[in-house]
């Protein structure tokens, strides 16, 4: 989304109001998940998306009459029942939740965008939230903003200290990974947090073959991929084009040439175990939320007495990933790297790593239900 937050600066900074439209929530199976933008410039065009079709089209135009009118803040659902799922062409039968967010003047709102914009680029963590129905007997107006900073500063107000501290504590909850999240309170106010940061890097200890694997699989799944190998023929821009960084040295010397953060994961595959051994402990002291060795579950063992030895703690040690990927019985280095990275997403996304396919009760139930209809009479 971090092109809607720059066009925001840009029209706000020439003192253009904007509309930006937000998916803040959905029940069933919907085109677009919660985060989802579409900002609507002052002459009509817009840059984002909903999800496309005529959900998108309902939702652009409100936005567009809404800064004709000069209205204020709107949250309202879209249900994309059977029949307007088969106009779009799409397999849907969920309900979208949106918060049509009017910007008129630059206010706050240019700064809060400046800010996350730079969030994306690498610069502090930051976290927007958006009131989207306030609790009973509070006259606390849709649209309000809570800006959260990485320090835990704050601009803006939901309408109550108790209810921004609870906020706040999301928002850095939150910010890690840049993950969004629908809050509803006990007393019925309910908000949405967004939270801001860099995009997911992947750091490859070892330029050799599954790291040249991996890295144009993991550029392609939205990740910023560094590299490291003490080979500068390993090592070099012909080997990987496209990545963010590339540092000759030893692990442990290149791990700290890095801008490893929590948002950062890191796959350990160099050519032997002596290297493995310092570049794991070297990855494991680090902020990195993940952590994966490659190799064997015996290497692993042995790597893992040595970590111990070393006075790394135990939580630590347990976080690291060994043997590294998941059980699709991978053989070349591209079925590895598919391996490894559909951990890595697992792991970033929350996912259980299970197949998703109906259970055999399902199937029981769904022809039993077949064979119980009345058959089709034929005609004479």
């Amino acid at each position: 989304m971090r092109e809607v937050f720059r066009e925001a600066v840009r029209e706000l900074g020439k003192g253009e109001p904007v509309v930006v439209a937000t998916v803040v929530r959905t029940k069933g199976s919907t085109p677009q998940k919660p985060g989802a933008k579409l900002l609507v410039r002052s002459d009509g065009s817009g840059i984002g998306t909903l999800g496309g079709g005529c959900v998108e089209g309902d939702i652009w135009f409100a936005a567009r009459e809404l800064m004709k009118r000069g209205g204020v803040a709107e949250h309202r659902d879209y249900e994309l029942n059977e029949d307007l799922a088969a106009e779009e062409g799409l397999i849907c039968g969920g309900t979208m939740y949106f918060l049509i967010d009017p910007v008129y003047e630059a206010g706050d709102y240019l700064p809060y965008a400046a800010s996350i914009d730079n969030a994306y680029g690498g610069g502090p963590a930051a976290a927007l939230v958006s009131m989207i129905k306030a609790a009973d007997g509070d006259t606390t107006p849709t649209g309000a903003k809570l800006f959260v900073r990485e320090d835990g500063s704050t601009d803006g107000t939901l309408g109550s200290s108790k209810l921004d501290g609870d906020a706040v504590e999301k928002a850095l909850e939150l910010m890690a990974l840049g993950n969004n999240e629908y809050v509803t309170t006990k007393d019925g106010a309910e908000y949405f947090v967004e939270a801001f940061t860099t995009p997911p890097q992947l750091v490859l200890i070892g330029g050799g073959h599954v790291s040249n694997a991996i890295a144009p699989l993991a550029e392609t799944l939205g990740f910023r991929v560094f590299v490291t190998d003490d080979r500068k023929e390993f090592a070099n821009a012909d080997r990987f084009p496209n990545a963010a960084g590339l540092v000759i040295a030893p692990p442990e010397d290149a791990l700290p040439q890095l801008p490893i953060n929590a948002n950062t994961y890191i796959v350990v595959a160099t050519r032997g175990h002596r290297y493995d051994n310092a570049a794991l402990e070297a990855a494991a002291r680090t902020p990195a939320r993940y952590v994966g060795l490659m190799g064997s579950k015996r290497k692993a063992i042995l790597i893992f007495e040595d970590l111990i030895r070393s006075g790394l703690p135990m939580e630590r040690i347990r976080q690291i990933r060994s043997p590294i990927g998941l059980d699709i019985r991978a053989r070349t280095p591209e079925e590895i790297a598919l391996s490894i990275m559909s951990e890595v997403l697992m792991f970033r996304l929350g996912g259980a790593g299970k197949p998703m396919k109906l259970e055999d009760w399902r199937l029981d139930r769904i022809r039993d239900k077949v064979l119980a209809e009345e058959p089709v009479g034929v005609a004479d």
